[in-house]
């Protein structure tokens, strides 16, 4: 696999957060910790995976080259410092991956739909769909066709608060969808963004708004699609330094780096 090839994922770390708040919780957790774990014994990372808020703290976060969200959805810190020692990881150089509906994490956390790239605002009916591939050479879609089938269904996502200068990789294609659902938007044409990229505060960050399904975590291809998606947050990655790292608050504004 050429991304497997090209990182030396055995000084990797990372740790995958699957902390739920109150309202709709994904059945697929479960399997995509069982995914993210066997990547890393398949490519010799090491995986922590937790759904504690405990475990964020300057001190703890920086042993992880990235922290996956994987299908986390609504509030998911208990406290503010928690809050803080995310933006300040971040803010270190650290590195952000978000799976499915950890776009829907944090609503009414400016920051953070800032750090994702979005916010979810609602999706299409469980039905098959067409992804189109913008940038084929990003690690994260590099294997699969530039017209990529959703064969097995998933969550058509419309998200809302856009960042403008994402670096979109893949946008789910309206027209293969069934039907026609008056609340569907036109911002994009006939697409929407479905998966992107940025850097951000001083850290990177990469998105997928794919993945419904659990059985998508049993997938070859979809995990190489995670897998690529870690790959571009820690190989552009600084080394982290806390000397960079200046929140204390979660509503402290974004400085230029």
């Amino acid at each position: 696999m050429l991304v497997a090839q090209s990182t030396n994922w055995k000084k990797i770390k990372i740790l995958v957060y699957t902390k739920n708040g109150v309202g709709f919780v994904h059945d697929n957790i479960e399997n995509s910790v069982i995914a993210l774990k066997a990547l890393g014994q398949q490519h010799g990372f090491a995986v922590d995976a937790t759904d504690d808020p405990a475990v964020f703290t300057d001190e703890n976060l920086q042993q992880y080259d990235a922290l996956v969200f994987s299908n986390t959805n609504n509030d998911v810190f208990d406290t503010d410092a928690q809050r803080v020692a995310l933006m300040r990881y971040i803010q270190a150089g650290g590195g952000f991956v978000g799976i499915h509906s950890a776009s829907g994490t944090e609503r009414k956390w400016k920051w953070f739909k800032q750090l994702l790239g979005a916010t979810f605002y609602w999706h299409d009916k469980f039905q098959p769909f067409t992804v189109n591939v913008i940038d084929a050479k990003h690690p994260s879609v590099a294997h699969v066709p530039r017209k990529w089938v959703r064969v097995k269904g998933d969550e058509f996502y419309y998200l809302k608060q856009m960042n403008v200068n994402l670096h979109v990789v893949a946008v789910n294609d309206a027209t293969t969808l069934d039907g026609e659902d008056t609340r569907r938007l036109d911002t994009f044409g006939d697409v929407f963004p479905s998966v992107w990229c940025h850097e951000f505060d001083g850290g990177r960050s990469w998105y997928t708004s794919l993945g419904h399904g659990k059985e998508d975590y049993m997938d070859e291809e979809f995990r190489q699609h995670i897998l690529g998606g870690i790959e571009w947050v820690i190989k552009g990655a600084k080394k982290r330094n806390y000397v960079r790292a200046y929140a204390t608050s979660p509503q402290d504004e974004v400085r230029e780096h």
